[in-house]
C-alpha cells in the first residue's frame, strides 16, 4: 500500500508555501525525496490567479497579495479558516490520468464532507465540491513529469465575505460556503480538528493508501525550516 506522509504546517504565508511545494515536486521527481507529502495548512489572506485565470474576476485586489501560479483554474481566494491541502504525489504508483486525479480529489473531500455530515457533489462541468448548490471547496493542479503540486481549499470557518474580493473560480453568481454554515449544531473549536481528520479518513479510502504524520513536525520559524525531515537537502 501506497504511503502518504502528512505535515501540519499551521500558518504558512503563500510565497513559502508555493517555494516549499515546488521544491518538494522537484525532490519527488529526482527521487531525493521517497514518499508523497500531503502539505495540509492555512495561508494568510491571498488571492491566487490559475492559468486560466481573467484580471476582471479580481474584484477587489486592494489591500491583499495576488500571486500568479502555475495552476489550472481561475481566480481564487484562500484565508485563515481554510484547509488547504498541498499533495505532492507521484501519480506513477496510482494513475498517470490528470481527469481521473482531478477526480479523485473531489472524492476524497466529498467523503470527507459526509464524514461531518454535510452532502456534498460534483457540479457537472465545474472543478470542485459543492453542497446543497454552495461551493465548500476548490480544487487547482499542476502536474509535471506525473508528480503532483498545488491541490484543495476547503472551507471550514473561513470568513466568506472575503470571496466578495472577486468572482471565485470564475463561475458568477456562484455562492461561497462552508463547514461552519453548513454544520448544524457544530462546535466552532472543534471543527477544524474533525475537518482535517476526515479529509484524511478520504484521502485513505480514495487513493487506497495509509497517510502517517510526519514525525517531530518542523518549526515554522524561518524559511529553512520548511522542509520535510525526509529530504535530507533542501526539500502544501
Amino acid at each position: 500500500m501506497n504511503e502518504i506522509q502528512v505535515v501540519h504546517a499551521g500558518t504558512v504565508p503563500y510565497a513559502e508555501a508555493l517555494e516549499w511545494q515546488r521544491e518538494l515536486a522537484e525532490d519527488r521527481i529526482a527521487g531525493r525525496l521517497p514518499h508523497d507529502v500531503l502539505l495540509l495548512l492555512e495561508h494568510p489572506p491571498v488571492v491566487t490567479l490559475g492559468r486560466n485565470s481573467q484580471p476582471r474576476h479580481v474584484l477587489q485586489p486592494a489591500g491583499i497579495d495576488v500571486f500568479e501560479v502555475e495552476r489550472g483554474g481561475d481566480v481564487t481566494f484562500h484565508g485563515p479558516g481554510q484547509l488547504v491541502g498541498y499533495p505532492i504525489l507521484d501519480l506513477h504508483a496510482y494513475k498517470q490520468d490528470l481527469h481521473w486525479y482531478l477526480r479523485t480529489l473531489e472524492q476524497a473531500l466529498i467523503e470527507a464532507l459526509g464524514v461531518l455530515g454535510i452532502p456534498a457533489e460534483r457540479n457537472p462541468g465545474f472543478t470542485g465540491v459543492w453542497t446543497r448548490g454552495k461551493k465548500i471547496a476548490s480544487i487547482g493542479i499542476h502536474v509535471k513529469q506525473w508528480v503532483t503540486w498545488h491541490g484543495f481549499a476547503l472551507n471550514v470557518t473561513t470568513d466568506l465575505t472575503h470571496f466578495d474580493r472577486i468572482v471565485p473560480c470564475g463561475i458568477q453568481g456562484v455562492e461561497m460556503t462552508s463547514v461552519e454554515r453548513e454544520t448544524r449544531n457544530g462546535k466552532r473549536e472543534t471543527l477544524w480538528g474533525e475537518s482535517v481528520a476526515a479529509v484524511l479518513t478520504g484521502f485513505e479510502k480514495v487513493f487506497g493508501t495509509s497517510v502517517i504524520p510526519c514525525p517531530d513536525g518542523p518549526a515554522r520559524q524561518d524559511r529553512a525550516s520548511l522542509r520535510t525531515p525526509a529530504v535530507a537537502e533542501p526539500g502544501l
